[in-house]
């Protein structure tokens, strides 16, 4: 089995999960741009007991009911996101993988809350809201 690790800013809170990811996708919701301070956010979901934190644990958000958000306390990095809606599984940042290089994304969510000036030239499917629509 393959353990894939990644880390914030800083080097404080790091993360490894073991086997492949459910998914990988670009959402592009209000929320989500608002806690990267970014258009779009690259994300991947793996199950949750697959997953661990090995440094420093992140401190949580509740941003909204039912939505936690991981980031780091000392250099602010946004590390996972935890929804009720998905109970088994941690959602986490394409870009603070070890190697970010070797994210492949399968789609993009949320594309109806979509940035118009901000507009990704690829030919991956896009859905409205999330990725079962």
């Amino acid at each position: 089995m393959t353990t894939t690790g990644g880390r914030c800013l800083c080097g404080e809170v790091t993360y490894e999960y073991d086997g492949p990811e459910n998914w990988r996708a670009y959402c592009h919701c209000e929320s989500c741009r608002r806690n990267t301070s970014s258009p779009v956010t690259a994300f991947f979901g793996v199950a949750r007991a697959a997953c661990r934190f090995t440094g420093k644990k992140p401190h949580v958000y509740e941003s909204s009911p039912g939505v936690r958000r991981h980031f780091c306390g000392r250099c602010g990095t946004p590390m996972a996101y935890e929804s009720l809606r998905f109970p088994d599984e941690i959602h986490l940042y394409a870009a603070s993988l070890d190697k970010p290089e070797a994210y492949q994304p399968q789609g993009h969510v949320h594309c109806a809350e979509r940035l118009p000036w901000f507009d990704v030239r690829d030919d991956l499917p896009r859905h409205p809201s999330g990725g079962s629509d």
